[in-house]
């Protein structure tokens, strides 16, 4: 059981605004370095360097050394999971003025929550394999039919990579920008990685957003009947 101590001091370490920004920036589940996420927290290199030795030292982040540089990134799926949660709370929290940019509705459409995809791309994918009856979901669970998993080692997916490493093949992640589900797990990571390698998605520079390919749209219609992502 974790103590309530324990508990706030994970808390007050994301509450920070800087760390806050640097656990985001690192949810599209990519490595950055000290001074990209100084970029992307508004801060000064050296004020980085201390926000990011504490969540280190509170195993949030894993660091990897390569040559001169250091490579940051969320120690685990768990840590996101949180991140994730906490922006779906915050969601439903006080509505503060602020106008929508091109940004926030490139992140509405289709991002990557970790290494899995959110946005009403996700929430796309989880309706279509769900109507089909591939998977079947329930609460924060979800299973795999018989179909499904034809079906998606036709599309090109393994379904056993990362087995053996205590990670649920299937599971749901509340959208915080959509208030419903999408898929995470080793599917949901599997599918993000197969929509890359064919080309269908690719990053928007500075961002956790994708867009979504000329190829990617004509791919999504035919294989999943998806026609509304832009």
């Amino acid at each position: 059981m974790v103590s309530g101590n324990t508990l706030a001091e994970i808390a007050a370490l994301i509450g920070d605004v800087a760390r806050a920004n640097i656990l985001s920036a690192l949810m599209d589940g990519r490595a950055l370095t000290a001074s990209e996420l100084a970029w992307h927290s508004g801060v000064s290199p050296q004020t980085a360097s201390g926000h990011l030795a504490k969540l280190s030292e509170a195993n949030l982040l894993a660091v990897a050394r390569q040559g001169r540089h250091r490579y940051y990134r969320l120690a685990t799926p768990e840590v996101a999971q949180a991140i994730e949660a906490l922006m779906a709370v915050a969601s439903f929290g006080p509505k503060r003025h602020r106008p929508v940019g091109p940004k926030d509705e490139a992140l509405r459409n289709a991002r990557t929550c970790y290494d899995h995809l959110a946005g009403r791309l996700g929430i796309a994918l989880a309706d279509t394999l769900t109507a089909r009856n591939h998977i079947v979901l329930s609460d924060s669970a979800g299973a795999l039919t018989d179909g499904g998993h034809r079906f998606l080692c036709d599309f090109g997916i393994d379904l056993e990579a990362g087995r053996g490493r205590g990670r649920a093949l299937c599971r749901t992640c509340l959208d915080w920008s959509e208030r419903r589900p999408h898929l995470a797990g080793r599917l949901g990571a599997a599918l993000c990685t197969r929509l890359f390698e064919l080309g269908w998605v690719e990053r928007i520079k500075d961002s956790r957003a994708l867009a979504i390919t000329p190829a990617g749209r004509k791919g999504l219609g035919e294989t999943f009947g998806i026609s509304e992502q832009s």
